[in-house]
Formats: C-alpha cells, sequence, structure tokens
C-alpha cells in the first residue's frame, strides 16, 4: 500500500495523513470525460477489466474498507494540491487549487459541458474546475490493483488541471494525455524522494498493473479523437516522470 507515515488506523497499518490546513471536497454529485479541448473533459482512459473478479492465482491487494478508500482518496487529492502549490511557486506562478473533486455512480449523472461522462472513468472536466470519478469503478480497481492506482488515477486527473492552468495546448489527445501521465508520475516520485510520500513492497507493481488497466486497445490510431495511448506509452511516461521529475514531462 502506498502510505505516509503518521496516522494510523484501527487495524494498525499507516493510511495517508497530511496537514489539516489542506483542504478536499468530496461529494456525490455533478461533472466529465473527453478529448479534452476548450471545455470538454479530460478522461483517465476507460477499464474494458474494471469490477472484474481477481484473476485465479492472484491476491487482492486487500484495500477494501470504504472509509480507507475515502481517507486515500482524500490523501491523493491533499497531496498533490501540496505538490502543484509548491511547483508552480517555483516558478514564480501562484496556485489555485481544482474547485472540487465529485464523484458519481451512473451514466450520465454528470455533465461536462454538453457532454455526459460514462460509467468506469474518471475526468477532469474545465468548463467547471472539478474532477469527477466513477466511485464504484475506481473502488473496484482500488480493491483489485490497491491503493497505488487510486494515487495515479486521480494524479493524472488532477495533472490536467494544471495543464489547463498553464495554458498548455496539443493538436491531438495523447499528447495532452500521455504528459498528464508524466506529470502524475513526478508528483508521486517526488513526493517519495521527498520523503511526504512512501511506496511499500509491491506499490510499483500496483502502478504498473493500474497503466496496464487505462491503456488503449491495441490496433488504437494515435491520432484519434481521445486516443490515451497503449500500455506500453503510458508506462513509459509516467515513469520518466516518476525517474526525472518534471523534466521528463516536457513541461515549459
Amino acid at each position: 500500500m502506498t502510505r505516509l507515515p503518521g496516522r494510523r488506523s484501527a487495524g494498525g497499518s499507516t493510511v495517508l495523513g497530511l496537514a489539516a490546513a489542506l483542504v478536499v471536497v468530496l461529494a456525490c454529485g455533478v461533472g466529465g470525460r473527453g478529448a479534452g479541448g476548450g471545455n470538454q473533459p479530460y478522461g483517465a482512459g476507460t477499464s474494458t477489466r474494471s469490477g472484474t473478479a481477481t484473476p485465479p492465482g492472484e491476491d487482492e491487494d486487500g484495500t477494501m474498507t470504504a472509509e480507507e478508500f475515502q481517507k486515500d482518496a482524500q490523501g491523493a487529492i491533499r497531496l498533490a494540491e501540496r505538490y502543484w502549490d509548491e511547483q508552480l511557486r517555483s516558478r514564480g506562478r501562484s496556485f489555485q487549487p481544482i474547485r472540487r473533486v465529485t464523484t458519481y455512480t451512473r451514466e450520465g449523472q454528470i455533465s461536462c459541458g454538453n457532454q455526459r461522462v460514462p460509467r468506469n472513468n474518471a475526468v477532469y472536466c474545465p468548463a467547471g474546475d472539478f474532477i469527477a470519478y466513477d466511485v464504484n469503478w475506481a473502488a473496484a480497481e482500488f480493491r483489485q490493483i490497491g491503493d497505488a492506482f487510486l494515487f495515479y488515477l486521480l494524479g493524472h486527473e488532477y495533472a490536467h488541471g494544471i495543464q489547463v492552468r498553464l495554458g498548455i495546448r496539443y493538436n491531438f489527445t495523447i499528447q495532452q494525455e500521455l504528459q498528464a501521465d508524466c506529470m502524475a508520475g513526478a508528483y508521486i516520485g517526488d513526493s517519495v524522494r521527498e520523503k511526504v510520500l512512501t511506496l511499500q513492497d509491491g506499490d510499483i507493481d500496483e502502478l504498473r498493473r493500474g497503466l496496464i488497466e487505462v491503456g488503449d486497445d491495441p490496433g488504437q490510431p494515435w491520432f484519434a479523437e481521445g486516443a490515451h495511448g497503449d500500455a506500453e506509452q503510458r508506462s513509459n511516461f509516467f515513469f520518466a516522470g516518476y525517474q526525472r521529475s518534471l523534466a521528463g514531462c516536457d513541461l515549459n
């Protein structure tokens, strides 16, 4: 599991704990996925294997309680806020947190502009400056892959919010998506190097499994609207950020 030194759960294992002054709002309600331009939502990519049983011979991660899921989701956002506040300030820019994080449970419950958000997804919506994710899908992946996946997933969406704040635009969706993967890798890797986040045995494997889950199907054209990159591309960009920080992300 991905953990920070500090608070402990009832079972005795360490869970994510950050300064109380860092605030995140998690609520069931309204928000978006798509190619990402203008007011369209930026998505992490949909897993075609979400919600399935753990394959025979593979153990579940054991992160199964709703309480632990909520703590880790809140912690991932708080950590992203902390990280991007430091990064933007070091570049002489002011930081404004993403306005809200919200969950949904059914198709079309959340909209970004005039686009409805499908099930089994997580998105950043620039129109309303919010992150929305299918809580049932995310919880299923959390249970099967582990909490490291949740840090990647929300870190990827937060990166899209930073791209918008920096005015970054690309001609093709895949460029924006792979850069967000790299930025998510930097957010996790730098947090580990700064010792504000501790990765335990198996967390790197969890991250690799999560990147496989959200990779495009083989044969998806790189220039297709909504392309995010296959599992190899997404892994390469994520770990470029993880190992080299933002220097690996072409972030001007």
